[in-house]
């Protein structure tokens, strides 16, 4: 398992980076970039806070709030694509790492939320 946590760690990194290369190259609506920057990191962040967690509970909680993040990522991503300053392969791709990311924090939390008998 530790393995596919840090792959999950490497993956929001790699997608923040990412993120923020894309979002370095794009004119204009610098409301929406920085949202799409802020969200982006912020999902990587917590993977990275729920290492240190206080609790199970408190693990759970940072992975919900990635998960979150992730959601709101897709979201600006879908709004800068209707505005037209992502291309249809660009948002393809960003969507598709999103989502993946996304697919993987669902399956920690639920394994989480088994693993812990009740005790959050």
């Amino acid at each position: 398992m530790a393995d596919s946590k840090s792959q999950l760690r490497e993956d929001s990194i790699n997608f923040a980076i990412t993120v923020s290369d894309v979002c370095d190259e794009i004119r204009g609506c610098s409301v929406y970039v920085n949202q799409l920057l802020r969200c982006s990191s912020s999902i990587g962040a917590n993977i990275h806070e729920a290492k240190y967690a206080q609790s199970r509970a408190d693990f759970v909680s940072k992975l919900e709030i990635a998960l979150k993040e992730s959601s709101e990522t897709d979201y600006w991503l879908e709004l800068l694509y209707r505005k037209h300053k992502l291309s249809d392969e660009l948002y393809t791709t960003l969507k598709n790492q999103c989502g993946s990311i996304r697919r993987k924090l669902i399956a920690s939390v639920t394994t989480a939320k088994a693993n812990s008998g009740g005790k959050q």
